[in-house]
């Protein structure tokens, strides 16, 4: 499976603080916003990302991230001219993509929980046509809703339903097999002008291919769209790494853990960063490790 992080559009609700930097390269807490969602991809076995943006952005985060082979993954960049539709990600990448399954995660979306792991490892390994994630949420109405079946098999989508058939908000995480490109490519676009996500899962609905995947309690989504939702998500994860001592979304971290890089490739990546705090946390993480540094 590959994966693509979609870190385009223009953050219009966060202005003025995205009108001269990209939302995904926004602060949370103690990294770039874009970790999170990437590191996800990493937590679920993927090796080979596409990271999708606008022109104007694309060559910061290659600043930022480089070819990926420092964390032993390969990375590839492509355009987003113009807001189209999270489905436009299939279009754009469908020669990164070739013949793979495919992961699509939304390049502000957060998820913290544990074995969360294991079970995208599992989901990977099982997929047949689509997989989403649930999260209930107490104000369905703002969400696109999932219904689904004692076994996990999705009944219906509903887009910001008046009256919600259930609480599971879908989130921005998505796992579809190789027929996604030529479901996207048929598209029309909605009223909006855009390539629809709900339409690509609707698609898979219709062929009873579709599943729900409920994100269970003690589990973490966090959205990073508006300036309450950015600080609230900063202050998750500064309590989370104070009181536990870990830090989320380490992409040295989950590339060691993942067997990507070894201990000391490791630790030559905190060294780089050793007047921080996350690069001293990085080289405590190898040398535990069994780095020799």
């Amino acid at each position: 499976m590959k994966g693509i992080v979609l870190a385009g559009g223009s953050g219009t609700r966060l202005h003025p603080i995205t009108q001269a930097i990209s939302k995904q390269l926004l602060p949370v807490y103690d990294k770039p916003m874009i970790y999170y969602p990437l590191s996800v991809l990493m937590l679920a076995g993927i090796r080979e990302v596409l990271v999708i943006s606008t022109p104007t952005d694309l060559p910061n985060f290659r600043r930022l991230l480089g070819d990926g082979s420092q964390f032993g993954i390969e990375l590839s960049y492509a355009e987003q001219a113009a807001p189209n539709g999270l489905a436009e990600a299939f279009v754009i990448g469908a020669d990164f993509i070739g013949d793979d399954d495919v992961a699509l995660i939304l390049g502000d979306n957060i998820f913290y929980g544990q074995g969360f792991s294991r079970t995208l490892q599992e989901q990977v390994s099982t997929l047949d046509g689509c997989v989403l994630f649930g999260y209930p949420v107490k104000d369905p109405q703002r969400y696109g809703v999932g219904e689904m079946d004692a076994d996990g098999r999705l009944l219906s989508i509903e887009e910001k339903p008046e009256r919600p058939r259930s609480n599971r908000a879908i989130t921005g995480l998505y796992l579809y097999d190789n027929q996604v490109v030529e479901i996207a490519k048929g598209l029309t676009p909605s009223k909006r002008g855009e390539l629809e996500i709900t339409d690509v899962n609707m698609a898979y609905l219709r062929q009873d291919r579709a599943r729900l995947v409920e994100l269970s309690r003690g589990f973490a989504w966090l959205d990073t769209g508006t300036h309450d939702s950015l600080l609230e998500a900063a202050q998750f994860v500064q309590v989370l790494e104070h009181r536990t001592g870990v830090r989320i979304a380490c992409l040295e971290e989950i590339a060691l853990r993942m067997g990507f890089i070894g201990p000391d490739e490791c630790y030559q990546l905190g060294a780089k960063l050793a007047k921080s705090g996350y690069g001293d946390y990085v080289m405590d993480v190898a040398r535990a490790a069994g780095a020799s540094g």
